[in-house]
C-alpha cells in the first residue's frame, strides 16, 4: 500500500551558496552527523552535491508525509543513511517519526524508498513510503 510520494528538485549552485554565507550554522541545522560525515569525505568539486542531493531527499520526504516543514517536521528530522546493500534510505527521528508513525495502519509495517542522483546544477530525489502487513 503506498502511503505517501515526495520529489524534489535542487539546485546544486543554490546549496553553494549557502554553504557560503552560512557554513557550520546551515550545516548543524539541517544534516544529520553521519550526513555531514559523508559529504565531508567527498572531493570539494563533490560536497555541495552530496548535500544538495540529502537536501531533495529531506523535501521530498516532507511531502511524502503530507505534511511539508510543519507540524514538528524538520530537516534535521531525516536522515539519509544507506543499507548494507549501499541502497539509500530515510532514518527518521522526532516529529517525522511521529508523523510516519501516525500513516501507519495498525499492523503494517512502513518502508521508505529513496532514490537520489544529480546532473550538475541540479540534485534530484524522489520518496515513496509504502507500508505491508507485518511478518
Amino acid at each position: 500500500m503506498i502511503l505517501g510520494l515526495g520529489s524534489d528538485l535542487c539546485d546544486i549552485r543554490r546549496i553553494e551558496r549557502v554553504l557560503a554565507a552560512h557554513g557550520e550554522r546551515f550545516l548543524a541545522r539541517v544534516f544529520t552527523e553521519s550526513e555531514r560525515a559523508r559529504a565531508e569525505r567527498r572531493t570539494e568539486a563533490l560536497r555541495a552535491a552530496t548535500y544538495a542531493k540529502r537536501w531533495a531527499a529531506k523535501e521530498a520526504c516532507a511531502k511524502a508525509l503530507g505534511t511539508g516543514f510543519s507540524h514538528g517536521v524538520f530537516h534535521s528530522d531525516m536522515g539519509v543513511v544507506n543499507l548494507p546493500s549501499g541502497a539509500p534510505t530515510l532514518a527518521l527521528t522526532g516529529g517525522a517519526a511521529l508523523r510516519l508513525a501516525a500513516l501507519v495502519p495498525a499492523g503494517m509495517q512502513p518502508t521508505v524508498l529513496v532514490t537520489m542522483t544529480d546532473e550538475p546544477p541540479y540534485a534530484f530525489a524522489q520518496v515513496l513510503i509504502t507500508a505491508a502487513p507485518r511478518a
